[in-house]
Formats: C-alpha cells, structure tokens, sequence
C-alpha cells in the first residue's frame, strides 16, 4: 500500500473505497494544512520571543553581584555618576517587568490556542456549509443545464414556428394574389354580362323591328291582294251566297286592314309598342322579371299608434343558452323566439304573459334569425349549418331544409309573394327561394358578408360587413344602389309603407333611410347606448313613429323617427347583451331577448 501522501496504486475493485477514503483524508489535510499556515509562523514567532525573554532573564540574575562589587570600589564614581545612573532601571525593576511581560505574553499564548480551538470549530462548521452550497451549486447546475437544453428546444420550435408563418404568409399572399385576380375577373365578367345583356336587348329589338317590317309588307301584300280581288269581284254580279270561303276571309282581312289603315298611326304606335316591349318573360314562381306575382299575402291592418312601452310584465328564462332572434306573427298573439340551443319556442302573449305553445325542432345549428310569413302559418329560421329551415305552425318538425349556402346563415325573411324567402350568408351570397320546391331561384354576389336583409314588393335590401347597405331589384341581375354608412351593418328593419328603412351598426348609431331620395334621414346615438354584437337588431315601431334598440349592458333606448329625441330608456331585468327585439303589429306590447337566456315581455 502506498504511503499516506503519495499516489495511490491500482488494485482490485474491493480496495476502491479505501483509494476513497485515502483520497477524502488527503483532501481534508490539505484543506486544514492551508488553514493553519498562517497561524504556525505567529506562534514559532511567539516561542522565539519567549526563548529571547528567559536568556535576557538569565543575564539579569547573573548581573546583580557585579554590580555590588563595583559600587564598593568604585563609590565616588557612583556617588559622580548617579545622576545618570538614576536612568537606568534596576535589575529588580527589569525583572518585576519581564515578570510581568512573561505573564502576558502566556496570556496571549493562552488567548491565540484559544482562538486557535475557536477558529478550528468555525472552520469545521464552515467546511460543512461549503460541502452543503457545493451540494447546491451541483444541483442548481444540473438544473441549468436541463433549462438550457428546454430552452434550446423552445427556440428550434420557435424557429421552426417562424418558417411555418413564413410559409403560410407566402401562401396567403399568393391566395391574396389570386382572390384579388379572381375579383378582377369576376368583376370583368360581370362587365361582360352587362354588355352581353344590353348587346341581347339591342338584338332582339332590331329583331322586333325587323319582324314588325315584314308584317308590315305582308299586310300590305295582302291589302293589295284584297283589292284586286274586290276589283274583280266588282266586275261581276253574283249572289251573296256564292262567294267563296277563301274570298270571305280576304274580305275580312281586308276589312280589317282598311280599318287599321283608317286610323292614322296606328301601324306606327303598334310598331313603336312592339319596339319598346321586344320580347318578355315568361312568369315563374319565385323568380318573375318583367311581370306581376301572381299571388300576394293579403295586407296586414296598419297600426295607427302604436303604445310606448313602459314596464316588464313577464321575466322567463326560455331557452337553455343564448337567445339570439325574436319575431311577432301578424296577429301579435303568437310570438316566436330563437337561440343557440337550436331550438325555436312558440308563445302565446295572454294577459300580459308568455305561455308556452309549441317547441320546433330539427334545427341542424343556432338560429341566428326567426321570421313569420304574413298568414302566421309558417316560421322561417336561419341556422349556423350552412342552411335556413321551413317549419309550419303546429308541426314541429321541419318541413322544408333550404341548402345551397357555404357559411352560416344570418338572415332569412319572407317575400310579399307567397312561395317565396330571401335569406343571407356569410359566404358573400344573397339567395332567393321558391319555397313550394324548395329551390334557389337566383343566387346574388354580394362581395361581402351579409349579415341581415329586408324585402319590399320589388326589392331586396342586405346589409354588410363592409359597412354599406346595398339595394337589389328583384327584376333585374345587379345591384341597383349603394349607400355606405360608418360601421358594419348589423340589422335592417323596412317601415310597413316601404318608404323608410332603419339600420344598426356597430359604430353605436341607428341611422332612418329615406328610400324616396336614398338619403340618410336620421341618426341616432345615446349616452351609455352600444351595439354588443354583429348580430344586435333594431326595429320600427308598426306606425314607424319609433325605433327600438337594445345595448350591451341590458337596456332598451327608443327614439322618436321625426323629431331624433330619445324619447324612453327601459332597464331592469337584462343582465347582459340585448340581442334581438320585436315590436308587435298592434303596437301594444314589446319583446327582448338576451346573451343570458332571458325573455322579457314590455308594456
């Protein structure tokens, strides 16, 4: 075995923990070693001193009988000299102080193995303390090094996150690209179209004109005809009798030419009528251009007043989450309401209260819009699965399933023309239906989404979330208007006489739309009063003498139409957003429904 300091010699794998222990004990000498260094040289110096004090300490005790012997002789030198030898200490002084140093010095010596013994305790305690932060700082290391490393991690999926945005915004900017270029075309052929159609028009007015000139020339040929056959005719007598049935029919025709010809102008204004009118549509349900429908809903009576309303008669909580759409029948006992629980409720409004009728169901999303035909027979709603729904009162499944849209419906509404609905999409498209076949009868570009529309006798209003309110005639293929407003569009209310329409938007305001001028009327805004969504309605009063709003923090603002006032402020009972409010047709009673699954029924 090697000696206590020297290298350590290889053996077997059982003497390992001795090579350990060895190893520790010779870490422990050195440690200690370099603690006293400066200690030992202090001490060596105080033992020299001491060595130093008991040799002067010597000398002294040996001076004393000289000294006497010398003063015997030599007594005058002292008594000449003892001024001087007045200064120097005596050897029994000397001695009382190195004494009295030696004392000292061994009470230093006494303190310093003292703090020696001290010094070794708190190098003890502070080896231990050093041991434990190495123990620390190891550990506090391990764990930096697995945060470096999670951090590595983090910044390759950063990267890697950031060629993936890189990427995808390269993708987007080519589908950018190609949306703009596809617009482009789009709108080019929709130019094109427009031309095409006014080049069809040109064509078959020149083809009017043209078939009117050679009926013109035949009926002049057959005028001529006709005279000379008269003229022969004149030339013999014959009986009545006897005139031939091809000679009856020219007289006849004839006849007929003479009168027309009689009437100056005739031939030209027939001619004229036939240029202005070159050709005409056939009539088709749900989709006529150029004609009259032929069947209307009969006209609802027009409210003369209607009633301001001022309290909550009836609180429920009547679907099991939002409510998103509300809307009264013509006859405004039956009420109807929708929420994102996909189900529609119907309610019978009985002295001032909101019994429960009938529950339709079937619905394949939330309802985002409720509306009743005219007759109270039937219930359209408007889903978010792409599609709108056909219910008819007292059934309660559905009757009917409209689908052709690519987004989530927002707005469906009945026409004035039986068999007919006009629904709204977030997929830029406004379709009409005919309801008897369930059947997209013209689908509308709309360039943007649509989040509500109303109907009139010829035209379809939609409003957009590129804040313009765009007016479309059911007779014709494009767009007829456009009036922007500041703020996406979110609901439309039409005025019972059609001239007026209300719109919300989410720049706060509710704005009357004067449809004689196409200008905006009236605009109106409220202290506290906010539109909480893209899908919050506003409505006319049924004398279009009022509007009617909800906002965000649960209350109802009504302004009068002429005069731009806010006329009334109803709160109490909404905790949340109002989404949807109804007015009924007589005017008697109000309804609000909000985010919190209440029903509130005002009067």
């Amino acid at each position: 075995m090697a000696g206590f300091g020297g290298p350590s010699v290889p053996g077997p794998p059982a003497a390992l923990w001795k090579r350990h222990i060895m190893r520790q004990l010779q870490q422990r000498d050195r440690t200690q070693k370099a603690l006293f260094q400066e200690l030992v040289p202090a001490y060596n110096h105080l033992l020299e001193k001491a060595e130093l004090l008991a040799t002067f300490s010597e000398k002294l005790r040996l001076e004393p009988s000289n000294v006497t012997s010398a003063a015997d002789d030599e007594g005058s030198w002292e008594e000449e000299s003892r001024p001087d030898s007045d200064q120097v200490p005596s050897p029994a002084s000397l001695k009382v102080k190195w004494q009295e140093e030696e004392e000292g010095l061994r009470l230093v010596c006494g303190e310093i193995a003292y703090q020696v013994v001290e010094k070794s305790a708190a190098l003890g305690t502070q080896q231990l303390l050093l041991e434990e932060r190495q123990g620390r700082l190891a550990a506090l290391e391990g764990r930096v090094a697995q945060l470096q490393e999670a951090r590595a991690k983090q910044a390759q999926q950063v990267e890697e996150q950031r060629a993936q945005n890189v990427t995808k915004r390269a993708a987007y900017e080519v589908l950018r690209v190609r949306t703009g270029e596809q617009e482009a075309e789009l709108r080019r052929l929709q130019e094109e179209a427009s031309h095409l159609l006014q080049r069809l028009v040109q064509l078959k007015a020149r083809a009017a004109a043209e078939r009117n000139l050679r009926l013109e020339r035949r009926q002049r040929a057959s005028q001529a005809q006709v005279s000379q056959e008269l003229k022969k005719a004149a030339k013999r007598t014959v009986s009545i009798s006897e005139i031939p049935d091809f000679l009856g029919k020219a007289i006849r025709e004839g006849t007929e030419t003479l009168a027309l010809a009689a009437e100056p102008g005739s031939l030209e204004s027939k001619a004229c009528e036939r240029w202005k009118r070159p050709f005409s549509f056939k009539k088709r349900r749900g989709h006529s251009i150029g004609g009259v429908p032929e069947h209307r809903y009969q006209s609802i009576p027009v409210c003369v007043a209607a009633q301001l309303p001022s309290q909550a008669l009836d609180v429920l909580d009547a679907h099991l989450s939002e409510v998103i759409a509300v809307r009264f029948g013509p006859n405004s006992n039956l009420l109807a309401t929708g929420g994102a629980d996909r189900l529609i409720h119907l309610w019978n409004v009985v002295g001032g209260r909101l019994e429960a009728n009938q529950t339709l169901e079937g619905a394949g999303g939330s309802i985002t819009s409720v509306d009743m035909d005219p007759s109270g027979s039937q219930v359209l709603a408007a889903t978010y699965n792409q599609a709108a729904q056909l219910w008819k009162v007292g059934e309660a499944h559905s009757k009917e399933t409209l689908s052709g849209h690519k987004d989530k419906v927002t707005a469906a509404k009945f026409k004035l023309t039986m068999h007919q609905a006009v629904t709204g999409s977030r997929d830029r498209t406004v379709k009409e239906w005919d309801l008897g076949r369930a059947y997209c009868s013209r689908t509308i570009n709309a360039l943007s989404y649509c989040n509500d529309v109303v109907c009139g006798d010829h035209i379809i209003i939609s409003g957009h979330n590129d804040q313009k309110i765009r007016f479309w005639d059911s007779r014709g293929p494009c767009c007829t208007q456009v009036i922007p407003v500041q703020g996406r569009v979110t609901s439309l209310s039409l005025s019972n006489d059609q001239l007026h329409l209300l719109s919300c938007s989410r720049d706060d305001t509710l704005k009357v739309i004067d449809l004689r001028v196409s200008n905006v009327r009236q605009v109106f805004r409220a202290d506290g009063f906010k539109c909480g969504s893209d899908w919050t309605k506003a409505v006319f009063s049924p004398d279009r003498r009022y509007a009617l709003a909800g906002s965000w923090d649960g209350a109802l603002y009504i302004w009068d139409v002429d005069t731009g006032r806010l006329e009334s402020t109803l709160q109490g009972p909404h905790c949340a957003a109002v989404n949807a409010v109804a007015w009924s047709c007589s005017g008697s009673h109000v309804v609000s429904v909000d985010q919190g699954r209440k029903v509130v029924l005002w009067h």
